[in-house]
Protein backbone atom coordinates (compact mmCIF):
# COMPACT_ATOMS: atom_id res chain seq x y z
CA UNK A 1 0.00 0.00 0.00
CA UNK A 2 1.53 3.31 -1.12
CA UNK A 3 1.61 6.49 0.96
CA UNK A 4 -1.76 8.19 0.86
CA UNK A 5 -3.61 5.08 -0.36
CA UNK A 6 -6.53 3.98 1.78
CA UNK A 7 -6.47 0.56 3.39
CA UNK A 8 -9.17 -1.84 2.15
CA UNK A 9 -11.17 -1.32 5.34
CA UNK A 10 -10.90 2.47 5.20
CA UNK A 11 -11.83 2.50 1.51
CA UNK A 12 -14.87 0.36 2.21
CA UNK A 13 -15.85 2.51 5.19
CA UNK A 14 -15.67 5.57 2.93
CA UNK A 15 -18.04 3.89 0.49
CA UNK A 16 -20.43 2.81 3.25
CA UNK A 17 -20.62 6.35 4.62
CA UNK A 18 -20.91 7.90 1.17
CA UNK A 19 -24.66 8.45 1.37
CA UNK A 20 -24.18 10.72 4.37
CA UNK A 21 -21.85 13.00 2.42
CA UNK A 22 -24.27 12.82 -0.50
CA UNK A 23 -27.06 14.03 1.75
CA UNK A 24 -24.95 16.96 2.93
CA UNK A 25 -24.19 17.91 -0.70
CA UNK A 26 -27.93 17.76 -1.42
CA UNK A 27 -28.67 20.16 1.44
CA UNK A 28 -26.07 22.63 0.12
CA UNK A 29 -27.57 22.39 -3.37
CA UNK A 30 -31.13 22.91 -2.10
CA UNK A 31 -30.05 26.00 -0.15
CA UNK A 32 -28.17 27.43 -3.13
CA UNK A 33 -25.00 27.93 -1.09
CA UNK A 34 -22.67 27.82 -4.11
CA UNK A 35 -24.57 30.63 -5.86
CA UNK A 36 -24.30 32.78 -2.74
CA UNK A 37 -20.51 32.37 -2.84
CA UNK A 38 -20.11 33.31 -6.50
CA UNK A 39 -18.69 36.75 -5.57
CA UNK A 40 -16.36 35.48 -2.85
CA UNK A 41 -16.25 33.83 0.59
CA UNK A 42 -18.97 34.58 3.11
CA UNK A 43 -19.43 33.91 6.82
CA UNK A 44 -21.83 31.27 8.00
CA UNK A 45 -24.04 33.79 9.82
CA UNK A 46 -24.71 35.62 6.56
CA UNK A 47 -25.28 32.36 4.69
CA UNK A 48 -27.71 31.18 7.36
CA UNK A 49 -29.65 34.44 7.23
CA UNK A 50 -29.93 34.36 3.46
CA UNK A 51 -31.02 30.71 3.38
CA UNK A 52 -33.26 30.66 6.45
CA UNK A 53 -30.96 28.19 8.20
CA UNK A 54 -29.69 27.58 11.75
CA UNK A 55 -26.18 29.01 11.61
CA UNK A 56 -24.35 26.60 13.98
CA UNK A 57 -25.88 23.59 12.21
CA UNK A 58 -25.20 24.97 8.74
CA UNK A 59 -21.58 25.45 9.81
CA UNK A 60 -21.30 21.78 10.72
CA UNK A 61 -22.60 20.74 7.28
CA UNK A 62 -20.28 23.10 5.41
CA UNK A 63 -17.31 22.09 7.56
CA UNK A 64 -17.86 18.46 6.58
CA UNK A 65 -18.19 19.38 2.91
CA UNK A 66 -15.02 21.46 3.06
CA UNK A 67 -13.20 18.40 4.38
CA UNK A 68 -14.04 16.49 1.18
CA UNK A 69 -13.24 19.31 -1.23
CA UNK A 70 -16.71 20.81 -1.60
CA UNK A 71 -16.24 24.42 -0.37
CA UNK A 72 -13.20 25.69 1.49
CA UNK A 73 -13.08 27.27 4.95
CA UNK A 74 -10.57 30.08 5.49
CA UNK A 75 -8.85 31.14 8.72
CA UNK A 76 -11.65 33.62 9.42
CA UNK A 77 -14.27 30.87 9.32
CA UNK A 78 -15.71 32.00 5.98
CA UNK A 79 -16.58 29.55 3.25
CA UNK A 80 -15.67 29.89 -0.42
CA UNK A 81 -15.96 27.95 -3.64
CA UNK A 82 -13.73 25.13 -4.83
CA UNK A 83 -13.81 23.56 -8.31
CA UNK A 84 -16.22 20.95 -6.97
CA UNK A 85 -18.42 23.54 -5.31
CA UNK A 86 -18.58 25.55 -8.55
CA UNK A 87 -20.46 22.60 -10.08
CA UNK A 88 -23.26 23.24 -7.56
CA UNK A 89 -23.94 26.68 -9.04
CA UNK A 90 -27.01 26.98 -11.21
CA UNK A 91 -26.74 27.84 -14.90
CA UNK A 92 -22.99 27.35 -15.27
CA UNK A 93 -21.33 24.96 -17.75
CA UNK A 94 -21.12 21.53 -16.16
CA UNK A 95 -23.60 22.38 -13.40
CA UNK A 96 -24.76 19.46 -11.27
CA UNK A 97 -27.11 21.42 -9.01
CA UNK A 98 -30.34 20.10 -10.55
CA UNK A 99 -28.88 16.59 -10.70
CA UNK A 100 -27.98 16.76 -7.01
CA UNK A 101 -31.42 18.05 -6.05
CA UNK A 102 -33.15 15.27 -8.03
CA UNK A 103 -31.03 12.47 -6.58
CA UNK A 104 -31.57 13.70 -3.04
CA UNK A 105 -35.28 14.35 -3.51
CA UNK A 106 -37.93 12.58 -1.42
CA UNK A 107 -38.96 9.94 -3.96
CA UNK A 108 -35.38 9.04 -4.91
CA UNK A 109 -34.21 8.89 -1.32
CA UNK A 110 -37.06 6.69 -0.12
CA UNK A 111 -36.88 4.35 -3.11
CA UNK A 112 -33.22 3.50 -2.56
CA UNK A 113 -34.09 2.43 0.95
CA UNK A 114 -36.09 -0.38 -0.67
CA UNK A 115 -33.18 -1.75 -2.71
CA UNK A 116 -33.07 -4.93 -0.54
CA UNK A 117 -36.69 -5.60 -1.51
CA UNK A 118 -35.81 -5.24 -5.19
CA UNK A 119 -32.91 -7.66 -4.80
CA UNK A 120 -35.11 -10.21 -3.02
CA UNK A 121 -38.02 -9.99 -5.46
CA UNK A 122 -36.63 -8.60 -8.71
CA UNK A 123 -39.35 -5.93 -8.61
CA UNK A 124 -38.86 -2.19 -9.02
CA UNK A 125 -38.38 -0.47 -5.67
CA UNK A 126 -40.20 2.77 -6.53
CA UNK A 127 -43.79 1.40 -6.69
CA UNK A 128 -43.14 -0.76 -3.63
CA UNK A 129 -42.56 2.48 -1.71
CA UNK A 130 -44.92 4.91 -3.45
CA UNK A 131 -47.77 2.69 -4.67
CA UNK A 132 -47.42 3.83 -8.31
CA UNK A 133 -44.77 3.89 -10.99
CA UNK A 134 -42.35 6.78 -11.23
CA UNK A 135 -43.95 8.41 -14.27
CA UNK A 136 -47.38 8.57 -12.63
CA UNK A 137 -45.75 9.91 -9.47
CA UNK A 138 -43.98 12.69 -11.36
CA UNK A 139 -47.23 13.65 -13.10
CA UNK A 140 -48.86 14.01 -9.66
CA UNK A 141 -45.95 15.87 -8.01
CA UNK A 142 -45.09 18.96 -10.07
CA UNK A 143 -42.19 20.01 -7.84
CA UNK A 144 -40.34 16.72 -8.26
CA UNK A 145 -41.30 16.61 -11.94
CA UNK A 146 -39.70 20.03 -12.37
CA UNK A 147 -36.57 18.80 -10.58
CA UNK A 148 -36.42 15.78 -12.89
CA UNK A 149 -36.87 17.94 -16.02
CA UNK A 150 -34.18 20.35 -14.83
CA UNK A 151 -31.77 17.49 -14.17
CA UNK A 152 -32.38 15.99 -17.61
CA UNK A 153 -31.87 19.38 -19.29
CA UNK A 154 -28.68 19.86 -17.28
CA UNK A 155 -27.45 16.39 -18.27
CA UNK A 156 -28.22 16.97 -21.96
CA UNK A 157 -26.28 20.23 -21.87
CA UNK A 158 -23.21 18.31 -20.76
CA UNK A 159 -23.63 15.53 -23.32
CA UNK A 160 -24.80 17.45 -26.39
CA UNK A 161 -21.36 18.67 -27.39
CA UNK A 162 -19.91 15.16 -27.21
CA UNK A 163 -22.72 13.76 -29.37
CA UNK A 164 -22.41 16.55 -31.95
CA UNK A 165 -18.63 16.08 -32.11
CA UNK A 166 -18.98 12.34 -32.73
CA UNK A 167 -22.03 11.88 -34.98
CA UNK A 168 -22.78 13.58 -38.30
CA UNK A 169 -26.40 14.79 -38.36
CA UNK A 170 -25.96 16.86 -41.52
CA UNK A 171 -27.81 14.50 -43.88
CA UNK A 172 -31.03 14.54 -41.83
CA UNK A 173 -33.79 16.86 -43.06
CA UNK A 174 -36.29 16.27 -40.25
CA UNK A 175 -35.24 14.83 -36.88
CA UNK A 176 -37.81 13.62 -34.32
CA UNK A 177 -36.61 13.55 -30.72
CA UNK A 178 -38.82 10.94 -29.05
CA UNK A 179 -39.11 11.45 -25.30
CA UNK A 180 -36.91 14.52 -25.69
CA UNK A 181 -38.01 16.35 -22.54
CA UNK A 182 -37.93 20.10 -22.96
CA UNK A 183 -35.77 19.82 -26.07
CA UNK A 184 -32.26 20.58 -24.82
CA UNK A 185 -30.48 18.07 -27.05
CA UNK A 186 -32.72 18.72 -30.06
CA UNK A 187 -32.11 22.47 -29.73
CA UNK A 188 -28.35 21.90 -29.80
CA UNK A 189 -28.60 19.65 -32.88
CA UNK A 190 -30.86 22.12 -34.72
CA UNK A 191 -28.55 25.02 -33.86
CA UNK A 192 -25.61 23.11 -35.35
CA UNK A 193 -27.59 22.16 -38.48
CA UNK A 194 -29.41 25.28 -39.76
CA UNK A 195 -31.23 23.47 -42.59
CA UNK A 196 -32.71 20.80 -40.31
CA UNK A 197 -36.22 20.82 -38.89
CA UNK A 198 -37.19 19.10 -35.66
CA UNK A 199 -40.12 17.37 -33.97
CA UNK A 200 -40.14 17.16 -30.17
CA UNK A 201 -42.35 14.52 -28.54
CA UNK A 202 -42.91 14.02 -24.84
CA UNK A 203 -45.76 13.96 -22.35
CA UNK A 204 -47.89 17.13 -22.40
CA UNK A 205 -46.85 18.29 -18.92
CA UNK A 206 -43.19 17.88 -19.93
CA UNK A 207 -43.21 19.73 -23.26
CA UNK A 208 -45.28 22.54 -21.73
CA UNK A 209 -42.01 24.35 -21.00
CA UNK A 210 -40.22 23.46 -24.24
CA UNK A 211 -41.16 26.53 -26.28
CA UNK A 212 -39.17 28.85 -24.02
CA UNK A 213 -36.03 26.71 -24.22
CA UNK A 214 -36.28 26.34 -28.00
CA UNK A 215 -36.85 30.09 -28.37
CA UNK A 216 -33.81 30.90 -26.27
CA UNK A 217 -31.77 28.60 -28.54
CA UNK A 218 -33.13 30.41 -31.61
CA UNK A 219 -34.64 27.28 -33.17
CA UNK A 220 -38.31 27.47 -32.19
CA UNK A 221 -39.39 28.34 -35.73
CA UNK A 222 -37.89 25.07 -36.96
CA UNK A 223 -39.34 22.75 -34.35
CA UNK A 224 -42.81 21.25 -33.92
CA UNK A 225 -43.77 20.43 -30.31
CA UNK A 226 -46.04 17.40 -29.80
CA UNK A 227 -47.52 16.28 -26.48
CA UNK A 228 -48.27 12.56 -26.35
CA UNK A 229 -47.14 9.07 -25.40
CA UNK A 230 -44.51 7.15 -27.34
CA UNK A 231 -46.40 3.97 -26.45
CA UNK A 232 -49.38 5.16 -28.48
CA UNK A 233 -47.99 6.96 -31.51
CA UNK A 234 -44.99 8.87 -32.82
CA UNK A 235 -45.32 11.65 -35.42
CA UNK A 236 -44.61 10.58 -38.97
CA UNK A 237 -42.65 12.53 -41.54
CA UNK A 238 -39.19 12.44 -39.95
CA UNK A 239 -36.06 11.17 -41.67
CA UNK A 240 -34.61 9.99 -38.37
CA UNK A 241 -35.99 9.20 -34.92
CA UNK A 242 -33.75 9.85 -31.93
CA UNK A 243 -34.24 8.28 -28.50
CA UNK A 244 -31.76 9.47 -25.89
CA UNK A 245 -31.64 7.44 -22.69
CA UNK A 246 -35.20 6.26 -23.23
CA UNK A 247 -34.85 2.53 -23.83
CA UNK A 248 -32.90 2.03 -20.60
CA UNK A 249 -35.88 3.41 -18.66
CA UNK A 250 -37.96 0.33 -19.47
CA UNK A 251 -37.90 -3.47 -19.25
CA UNK A 252 -37.67 -5.40 -22.50
CA UNK A 253 -41.39 -5.67 -23.26
CA UNK A 254 -42.04 -1.93 -23.01
CA UNK A 255 -38.74 -1.04 -24.69
CA UNK A 256 -39.70 -3.16 -27.69
CA UNK A 257 -43.15 -1.53 -27.75
CA UNK A 258 -41.54 1.94 -27.95
CA UNK A 259 -39.24 0.82 -30.75
CA UNK A 260 -42.16 -0.69 -32.66
CA UNK A 261 -44.10 2.57 -32.36
CA UNK A 262 -41.15 4.36 -33.91
CA UNK A 263 -40.90 1.71 -36.63
CA UNK A 264 -44.59 2.16 -37.48
CA UNK A 265 -44.07 5.91 -38.00
CA UNK A 266 -40.89 5.51 -40.02
CA UNK A 267 -40.55 5.35 -43.79
CA UNK A 268 -38.50 2.49 -45.17
CA UNK A 269 -35.59 4.82 -45.85
CA UNK A 270 -35.58 6.28 -42.33
CA UNK A 271 -33.24 5.52 -39.49
CA UNK A 272 -33.32 5.17 -35.74
CA UNK A 273 -30.70 6.73 -33.48
CA UNK A 274 -30.41 5.27 -29.99
CA UNK A 275 -28.25 7.20 -27.53
CA UNK A 276 -27.50 4.78 -24.73
CA UNK A 277 -24.80 3.89 -22.21
CA UNK A 278 -23.61 0.42 -23.22
CA UNK A 279 -22.46 -1.95 -20.47
CA UNK A 280 -18.86 -2.99 -21.03
CA UNK A 281 -17.36 -6.32 -19.92
CA UNK A 282 -14.81 -6.55 -17.13
CA UNK A 283 -14.43 -5.07 -13.65
CA UNK A 284 -13.38 -1.53 -14.48
CA UNK A 285 -15.56 1.37 -13.29
CA UNK A 286 -18.51 1.70 -15.67
CA UNK A 287 -21.20 4.36 -15.32
CA UNK A 288 -23.61 2.13 -17.26
CA UNK A 289 -23.52 -0.42 -14.42
CA UNK A 290 -24.49 2.26 -11.90
CA UNK A 291 -27.24 3.57 -14.22
CA UNK A 292 -28.46 -0.03 -14.49
CA UNK A 293 -29.05 -0.17 -10.73
CA UNK A 294 -30.72 3.25 -10.77
CA UNK A 295 -33.10 1.94 -13.42
CA UNK A 296 -33.85 -1.15 -11.30
CA UNK A 297 -34.76 0.97 -8.29
CA UNK A 298 -36.59 3.81 -10.00
CA UNK A 299 -38.13 2.62 -13.27
CA UNK A 300 -37.83 -1.13 -13.71
CA UNK A 301 -35.58 -0.53 -16.70
CA UNK A 302 -31.99 -1.59 -17.24
CA UNK A 303 -28.75 -0.72 -18.95
CA UNK A 304 -27.84 -3.24 -21.64
CA UNK A 305 -24.84 -4.72 -23.38
CA UNK A 306 -24.32 -4.21 -27.10
CA UNK A 307 -25.66 -7.71 -27.80
CA UNK A 308 -28.78 -7.09 -25.70
CA UNK A 309 -29.51 -3.86 -27.55
CA UNK A 310 -29.00 -5.60 -30.87
CA UNK A 311 -31.56 -8.25 -29.90
CA UNK A 312 -34.10 -5.61 -28.82
CA UNK A 313 -33.74 -3.81 -32.13
CA UNK A 314 -34.09 -7.02 -34.14
CA UNK A 315 -37.25 -8.00 -32.25
CA UNK A 316 -38.76 -4.57 -32.99
CA UNK A 317 -38.01 -4.79 -36.71
CA UNK A 318 -34.67 -2.99 -36.98
CA UNK A 319 -31.20 -3.89 -38.21
CA UNK A 320 -28.31 -2.45 -36.19
CA UNK A 321 -25.70 -0.73 -38.32
CA UNK A 322 -22.93 1.41 -36.87
CA UNK A 323 -22.21 2.17 -33.22
CA UNK A 324 -20.41 5.45 -32.56
CA UNK A 325 -18.83 6.05 -29.16
CA UNK A 326 -18.71 9.62 -27.94
CA UNK A 327 -16.44 11.40 -25.47
CA UNK A 328 -19.32 11.12 -22.99
CA UNK A 329 -20.59 7.78 -21.62
CA UNK A 330 -23.17 7.75 -24.43
CA UNK A 331 -22.88 5.80 -27.65
CA UNK A 332 -24.94 6.46 -30.79
CA UNK A 333 -26.44 3.28 -32.22
CA UNK A 334 -27.74 3.73 -35.76
CA UNK A 335 -30.38 1.26 -36.97
CA UNK A 336 -32.55 0.95 -40.07
CA UNK A 337 -35.80 -0.89 -40.77
CA UNK A 338 -35.13 -4.60 -41.34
Amino acid sequence: MTVGELSPSDALRQMVNGYQVSRAVHVAAMLGIADLLADGPRGVEELATRTGSHAPTLYRVLRLLASVGVFAEDVEGRFGLTPRAECLQADVPGSLRAWTIMFGGPSFWASWGALPDSVRTGETAFPLVHGMDRWEYLARHPEESAAFDAAMTELSAGESAAVLDSYDFSGIGVLADVGGGKGGLLAAILAANPSMRGILLDQPHVVAGAAELLSQAGVADRCQIVGGSFFESVPGGADAYLLKSIIHDWPDEQAIAILRTCRAAMADGGKLLLLERIIRPGNEPDLAKLIDLIMLVMNGGRSRTADELDRLLATAGFRLGSTVRTASPLSVLEATPA
